[in-house]
């Protein structure tokens, strides 16, 4: 009878993907309210916080922070209804981060 040779090979296991979680600038958001996100959705203090919204103001765009998707997304959707609840239109997104 013939021997059969089994190889064990360890999975190749990849590390999840990072999106950012970006603030885009509009004309109507006060910048208190962006100082507020940021605080309260991505534990910024309130000098970082100052200095993104700064960012956010000067560049159009400021990144509050990296996520796995889950993550990233739920940020994203906090942010969106907290901005909507209190009439602000302020925009959230994500953007996938390139290895």
């Amino acid at each position: 009878m013939e021997e059969l040779k089994t190889q064990v090979t360890k999975p190749k296991l990849k590390k999840p993907k990072k999106f950012q979680v970006l603030l885009l600038n509009d004309d109507y958001t006060t910048m208190e309210f962006v100082v507020e996100v940021l605080k309260r959705f991505f534990s910024k203090t309130e000098e970082t916080a100052n200095a993104i919204m700064l960012k956010i103001h000067m560049d159009g765009e400021g990144v509050c922070g990296a996520y796995s998707h889950d993550i990233a997304q739920t940020k994203v959707t906090q942010v969106t209804d907290f901005a909507r609840n209190n009439e602000q239109p302020l925009m959230c997104v994500l953007r996938e981060l390139s290895d």
